[in-house]
């Protein structure tokens, strides 16, 4: 039973989330008799899926047979039609109306139908708490094969069902991984831009270069843009520092200003002064690569799958 749970939580994890394939039409006044797995109900509409993966929208009226198979020894057990829930298997004998089958009688093993109620009892909780945690993420996709395979692999011995419910598992941890990532960042892609000596102010290829960060940013979903000041050894310590926080702060202000990006999406910034030069500091060279910001766009690893993280794109400006 405990590997049957894991299976079932696996399928709860699919099933608020799939689209559904069209549904044939029944033609009016046409019989036929359908056998498969009930899908999704709304009311007194059952949609049930056949072997062949085909949708047919089942009506249940009041004059409807409703009845658990009998067998040698006993007759069937008449049911309500409430107690139809997903995931039981099924045999729909009824009339179209054009559009769908009305059902004149269902039958259905006593046995497949404790089955479907366990399912049910844990699809529904684990579906309203999957839209809670994941209704800004990408929707999960393909499992809904899942619900006809715990039937199957409840009757058809514990080999089937282990199988069944190690994959299940498989899907689980992955999502609860990928929940797990939310808060875990990492760098998608980053640049430097330079400055003139005592300078703050954004040269017209610093501005470039932050259109770029700006515009790849807007396509990304959960980034946060970290902005980090620093100095040249020119000047005195306690300038090199102050300098430095107004880099970081006019990068940011040309960010928001010019593009509109949240606040909530800039870091907080730092001011590094002199310290973690990039070059050495005795040469002019060294120093004008010293005098910078460096800009990086952050994603949630949980949000953004197969990020690629991109070597820094520098531009020096004399």
């Amino acid at each position: 039973m405990k590997k049957i749970f894991l299976v079932v939580l696996g399928v709860a994890l699919s099933l608020s989330v799939l689209a559904q394939d069209a549904i044939r039409k029944v033609p009016a006044g046409q019989k036929m008799k359908v056998k498969g797995v009930v899908i999704a109900r709304d009311k007194d509409r059952l949609i049930v899926r056949d072997a062949l993966g085909v949708d047919t929208s089942v009506v249940i009226t009041g004059s409807t047979s409703i009845k658990t198979k009998s067998s040698l020894f006993r007759s069937g057990e008449k049911i309500g039609s409430t107690q139809i829930v997903r995931g039981l298997n099924l045999e729909v004998e009824g009339i179209g109306d054009g559009e769908n089958l009305i059902a004149n009688k269902i039958r259905f093993d006593k046995d497949d139908l404790e089955v479907a109620r366990t399912v049910d009892s844990r699809v529904t909780p684990t579906e309203e708490r999957l839209s809670q945690v994941e209704q800004n993420a990408e929707r999960l996709s393909g499992q809904i094969d899942e619900l006809m395979a715990i039937s199957n692999a409840a009757r058809g011995g514990a080999k089937a069902a282990q199988e069944t419910a190690d994959a299940a598992v498989e899907g689980v941890n992955a999502t609860n991984a990928r929940i797990t990532a939310i808060d875990d960042y990492v760098v998608h892609s980053s640049t430097t831009v330079y400055f003139k000596v005592g300078s703050a102010a954004l040269s017209p290829e610093a501005k470039a270069q932050l259109d770029k960060i700006a515009q790849t940013a807007m396509t990304l979903k959960g980034y946060i843009i970290e902005v980090t000041g620093f100095a040249s050894s020119d000047g005195d310590e306690k300038t090199n520092k102050i300098l430095s926080e107004r880099r970081a702060k006019a990068v940011i202000d040309y960010l928001v200003q010019t593009h509109n990006i949240p606040l909530r999406r800039i870091g907080q910034s730092y001011g590094f002064g002199e310290l973690q030069p990039a070059a050495d500091n005795t040469t002019p060279s060294g120093r004008a690569q010293n005098r910078r910001v460096e800009v990086k766009i952050l994603v949630s690893r949980g949000l953004n799958q197969n990020v690629e993280v991109r070597l820094p794109n520098t531009q020096r400006v004399q």
